[in-house]
């Protein structure tokens, strides 16, 4: 099935050697320090002050908060974003994927809150009419997902199937961390199970509106 069409904001290519090489890493481990320890999202400024570099060497390397944030996120989550499956069913492939997404989500947690967090700013911001940065666009686990999609996708039709795409991406992702742990205080594994179980409810659910037998993909 076709992608959706929808744009993501690509991270920064780093430089491979030398001194560039180790200031772009300097740069974005500040940024990954200043966000877990500090709970907030820093400017390019903040970034360079606390890593003594000056500002405008920062940003050659990152030019806004939205450049930043994206290099932190594929750095957080970059091996899930390039795994590739070869289990022969969606439901086994979705289960792999959350078992080895979810750790990495509990380990960066900060840092994916604070990405949900300044697309809500810049959103916010854009309606007023005084957003002044390229924006930070989400949307990676769309790609992600139509992988683990992809044995079950050619039975569905297609209502059915980007219905299941979308209802997927609610519960994969730092959103079901947000609801569960915020509002009732469970533990991290607990919201792993939850979000797990969703995914199997909607693959069910979706396999039911097709008419196709239960548990088949």
């Amino acid at each position: 099935m076709a992608r959706p069409k929808h744009q993501v904001t690509l991270p920064p290519s780093a430089p491979e050697r030398g001194v560039k090489a180790s200031t772009f890493k300097l740069l974005l481990e500040t940024a990954m320090a200043i966000i877990q320890t500090d709970g907030h999202i820093p400017s390019v400024a903040e970034t360079a002050k606390r890593a003594a570099v000056s500002r405008a060497t920062a940003y050659r390397y990152f030019p806004s908060r939205s450049a930043l944030i994206t290099a932190v996120i594929d750095t957080s989550l970059g091996p899930v974003r390039t795994h590739a499956s070869d289990l022969p069913g969606t439901r086994e492939r979705l289960h792999e994927l959350f078992k080895n997404t979810f750790p990495r989500f509990k380990e960066f947690e900060p840092q994916l809150r604070a990405a949900a967090q300044l697309a809500l700013e810049q959103w916010a911001l854009a309606r007023a009419g005084l957003l002044e940065e390229e924006p930070y666009r989400r949307g990676h686990r769309v790609g992600i997902l139509e992988h683990a999609l992809a044995p079950l996708a050619p039975d569905l039709p297609k209502p059915v199937y980007d219905r299941l795409h979308r209802a997927l991406s609610v519960v994969y992702g730092i959103e079901p961390y947000v609801i569960l742990k915020d509002i009732w205080g469970v533990s991290d594994r607990e919201v792993e199970r939850t979000a797990l179980w969703m995914a199997d409810a909607m693959v069910d659910a979706a396999m039911r509106e097709a008419g196709l037998p239960p548990r088949k993909k």
